[in-house]
């Protein structure tokens, strides 16, 4: 385990060199114009929803590792293309390669975490990759906005070279790994094979709601922090460019200052009620996003709401790690681990390609009703929360309860009894 969360951690540090430049690297630094930059970031995009689909039977069939190896080289090979791309076919080639490597890592990892994993243990264990997660995105997005000079391609060839280097070395560490008790972590085939497809997932009735549920999650978080609450923040709120760095800053900061402080808090709670209480302080956060950019306070009132935003939604994301991913594997059959993990991260990858498309335009133009819509979809978060707990055993909805030990009852038997039945 702790090498998968090595790898998980470094390949995170190295995305971080490379993703917040990856527009301006094609746009300004190649010259290729804004519209290929924006065609390259949604070939990045689009690359990750056609092999997903197909990762998780992958997984299933083969293991993580063997499919892990193969998506660590993509990426390698895709993040060097990028660094040397100066055509238009180059920089989509490599942002191909790049988003269809990065796009299989995560449901392989996560598929490993399950497999070197009791279920009591999971909730940690994805809390602790989350938070690696994002202190290796926050520490290579820092590092790498000191390497980089628009006015030099040879620093971006640095930094994804580091990128690339970053996959290969994930994929030595996790190469290494070797599991008593978990053959499909040493290339063994579970004994289902991955029988059922998608007409079996389709139906889980659990597992569906737990979908729609992770895609409204998406779309009203994640879909919007580079997108529609970055041009609401700029337009309607007066927000400077330079802020927008200081909010996701101080989103990253809560992330890791409150990750652990929450697991606890967590883990004595049902799940479903603890993603529907993150859904009211997102509802939360969209009100004082709100107030940042339709109030009349003061421009240092509003800067100060708007990075309160960002902040309250680390918190949520904080309170979501350790709840959402283990649900996801303790719905899953033991041989389908990787198919449902793969299905969740396709509904992830399609909520944040949805998500910029609807709340860009809102968000730079529809102010009011920007706000008034995603203070909805939270409160969706709540309401399709409580009804999916529905559907949930009471281990699945909280498993700290199978952790406690069960009570015997000895029935005492009276000695006359015990000398007839003699």
């Amino acid at each position: 385990m702790r090498r998968i969360q090595a790898g998980s951690a470094l390949s995170a540090f190295g995305l971080g060199f490379t993703v917040p430049y990856l527009y301006v690297y094609v746009a300004q630094v190649r010259d290729l114009g804004a519209t290929t930059a924006g065609v390259v970031l949604a070939v990045f995009a689009m690359a990750a929803l056609v092999v997903l689909p197909f990762s998780g039977r992958a997984i299933d069939r083969r293991g993580p590792v063997p499919v892990l190896l193969v998506a660590s080289g993509l990426a390698a090979v895709g993040a060097v293309g990028m660094g040397l791309a100066s055509s238009v076919p180059a920089a989509v080639g490599g942002a191909a390669l790049l988003g269809a490597g990065t796009a299989v890592l995560q449901p392989a990892l996560a598929t490993m975490i399950v497999w070197c994993s009791e279920p009591a243990a999971r909730t940690r264990a994805f809390a602790l990759q989350f938070f690696l997660q994002n202190l290796g995105l926050g520490v290579g997005g820092l590092i790498g906005g000191q390497l980089v000079d628009v006015s030099r391609p040879g620093s971006f060839l640095l930094l994804f070279s580091i990128e690339a280097v970053m996959f290969l070395v994930l994929a030595a560490v996790v190469g290494t790994v070797r599991t008593a008790g978990s053959p499909a972590l040493q290339g063994a085939r579970p004994a289902e094979g991955g029988k059922g497809g998608v007409r079996a997932l389709l139906g889980h009735k659990a597992m569906v709601q737990l979908c729609v549920l992770g895609f409204v999650l998406f779309f009203a978080c994640y879909g919007q922090f580079e997108s529609g609450l970055a041009a609401y923040g700029t337009e309607a709120a007066g927000i400077a460019p330079s802020t927008l760095g200081l909010a996701l800053a101080a989103n990253t900061a809560v992330i890791v200052a409150a990750q652990f402080l929450v697991l606890k808090f967590v883990e004595r709670r049902k799940r479903t009620r603890v993603i529907a209480a993150v859904g009211l302080i997102w509802a939360v956060a969209w009100l004082i996003a709100g107030y940042a950019g339709l109030g009349h306070g003061s421009q240092a009132m509003a800067t100060a709401a708007f990075v309160s935003t960002y902040a309250l939604f680390g918190l949520g994301e904080a309170m979501l790690s350790p709840t959402v991913a283990p649900l996801v594997a303790d719905l899953a059959p033991e041989s389908r681990v990787g198919s449902y993990n793969s299905a969740f991260a396709l509904v992830k990858q399609l909520a944040l390609a949805v998500g910029p498309a609807v709340g860009g335009p809102m968000g730079a133009s529809l102010h009011g009703p920007y706000i008034v819509t995603f203070v909805l979809f939270s409160l969706l978060v709540t309401v399709l929360a409580v009804r999916l707990g529905k559907q949930l055993t009471p281990v699945q909805n909280q498993p700290s309860l199978a952790a406690k030990p069960s009570r015997i009852v000895v029935r005492h038997q009276p000695e006359k009894e015990t000398a007839a039945a003699a």
